[in-house]
């Protein structure tokens, strides 16, 4: 035999058994049960839903008890993870980053043919209003504001109050906003998107870890990956849901008198989680994606007015001092040795860490379903780079107007700093034109974000707990879109004045073990990634 046809036998006996590794006799839906209707995977269905009515019921049998339980357990991870969740975000923009300009960045999702199944702009849309859009209402004002005047702690123990604090802040507050939580986010979406679409298997979490653990992925591993992405994913939501009924109920408050205790915020869960369930019936085109587009034109329009009202000079200043606070105290914020801001870097960087980590099976699986036929060069550009610049401009022209409003004494929070985080933004628009009709439209857009993010969480745990099925029975679309305000309307009572305490810790008890989870993916990404690229090579495709 020639050493032509010798080399072309090695390579189609290499080409067969790399073509083989994937190859798994697992079918979508074998292990789930089909009970009343319903179509669940057996038993992530089962044991997430029991947990999760567990936490409930005890925690309004024994609220007093579960506060403090909750309030330990986020006291305990941070002073003992903290490192592990500032390492882990570290890691996660360096891996996301390094991959851009890898030559596996020139892969495909869904094949060479693959062609995307939304606009640009649409796909864009949907991507941010999911992965951010309740917080950016509720803390673009109130983090800023709150360090420059000591409130929240100062970042790196720079005393509030001066030029220098002012750039800490904004710097501070687009770090927690800037390319660290979309990296968490690029990471588990990219892994789903390529281990589903490219390799055919399904869309759900456990499919992720198939490099590491074989079909060993389809047994009791994967189930116990699935769950811990539902707890997660369920109590990221809630503490956004939280979020969003605590500053929707006090810009009511604010704007109509209506006091803003917890029956109000009760009552906002229940509006929207009934509007969220009707969108979420509607699926993706019907109702997710023309909710995140309208979500984006009301958030264009609201910028578009505080960059005018508040001054384009003082925003163009306001965006260069957080581009540079951001490039500046970056690094010094990403070390975790010999910190001495413990307020700051305790009660806010390790619980946006680990609420990001609680939100990326969420959101991850969500932009996986909709960025289709995109290379993974594009997709991470436009995950990691595009929300960042979006996120600088809408920082400095909302947390930019509030910092100068607090050192110019201008309006309450000129006169009395921050009082309360969900009042701050329609405090910062008192003092601007036209504040009845700014801060009805804050009001609408929290609100509609507040929709767009419990429909797409509904969507994405329905798939996770069907075994990765993408039209699961409409019963359970229903259960989870009450389960998501059952247990924020939960936090919130359980939390009573502390409510915001609640929230944070529900959400860092459930992104520790994520976090390890997520760590373990990018080495089976990693693998994928380089199993898809020789065989590309092989195929004479690359």
């Amino acid at each position: 035999m020639s050493d032509q046809k010798q080399n072309q036998t090695d390579q189609d006996k290499l080409l067969e058994e790399l073509e083989e590794v994937y190859e798994t006799d697992y079918e979508l839906g074998q292990d789930n049960v089909t009970w009343m209707g319903l179509d669940l995977h057996n038993p992530v269905f089962v044991v997430s839903a029991v947990l999760i009515l567990l936490f409930v019921i005890l925690s309004l049998i024994f609220p007093e008890q579960s506060n403090s339980m909750l309030g330990s357990t986020r006291v305990w991870i941070g002073e003992n993870f903290d490192w592990l969740f500032l390492s882990a975000g570290n890691f996660f923009v360096l891996f996301c980053l390094i991959l851009i300009v890898l030559p596996v960045g020139s892969i495909r999702l869904g094949g060479d043919e693959a062609k995307p199944e939304f606009s640009i702009m649409s796909w864009f849309a949907m991507l941010f209003a999911a992965g951010m859009g309740i917080g950016l209402m509720f803390w673009s004002v109130a983090e800023p504001v709150g360090y420059f005047t000591e409130w929240f702690g100062t970042p790196l123990g720079i005393a509030g109050g001066t030029e220098e604090s002012k750039t800490a802040a904004l710097g501070a507050t687009m770090y927690h906003w800037g390319l660290h939580p979309w990296a968490i986010y690029g990471v588990v979406a990219l892994s789903l998107a390529f281990f589903s679409y490219n390799k055919g298997l399904p869309l759900t979490i456990r499919s992720c870890f198939y490099p590491l653990l074989g079909d060993r992925v389809w047994g009791w591993m994967g189930d116990v990956i699935d769950t811990l992405a539902v707890l997660a994913t369920i109590f990221g939501l809630a503490t956004s849901l939280g979020l969003g009924a605590q500053q929707a109920a006090g810009g009511i408050d604010f704007l109509f008198g209506i006091p803003s205790g917890l029956l109000s915020q009760t009552l906002i869960i229940a509006g929207v989680t009934t509007v969220a369930l009707i969108s979420v019936l509607r699926g993706i085109e019907g109702g997710v994606k023309l909710l995140s587009n309208l979500n984006m034109l009301l958030a264009l329009a609201l910028l578009m007015f505080v960059m005018f009202a508040g001054g384009l000079l003082a925003f163009a200043g306001n965006l260069g001092q957080t581009v540079s606070g951001y490039a500046q105290y970056v690094l010094p914020l990403s070390n975790p040795v010999g910190r001495e801001d413990d307020v700051f870097y305790h009660s806010w960087t390790i619980f946006f860490w680990a609420w990001w980590i609680a939100w990326s099976p969420f959101v991850g699986m969500f932009i996986a379903r909709v960025s289709y036929g995109r290379t993974v060069r594009e997709f991470l550009t436009a995950v990691l780079i595009v929300p960042v610049v979006v996120s600088t401009v809408w920082m400095s022209a909302f947390g930019g107007s509030g910092v100068d409003q607090a050192r110019e004494g201008i309006g309450a929070l000129g006169a009395e700093g921050i009082t309360d985080s969900s009042l701050a933004l329609f405090q910062m628009l008192q003092s601007m034109p036209m504040t009845s009709i700014t801060s009805f439209l804050a009001i609408v857009l929290v609100l509609v974000f507040f929709v767009t993010s419990s429909d797409s969480g509904s969507l994405v745990i329905d798939s996770i707990t069907s075994g990765g099925k993408i039209d699961a029975p409409v019963p359970q679309r229903v259960f989870w879109v009450m389960a998501e305000g059952l247990i924020a309307a939960v936090l919130l009572a359980v939390g009573g004045a502390a409510a915001l305490n609640a929230l944070q810790a529900g959400s860092v008890s459930t992104g520790l073990p994520f976090a390890i989870v997520l760590l373990l993916m990018c080495v089976s990404l990693i693998k994928g990634l380089t199993h898809e690229r020789k065989l590309l090579s092989l195929q004479g495709k690359r």
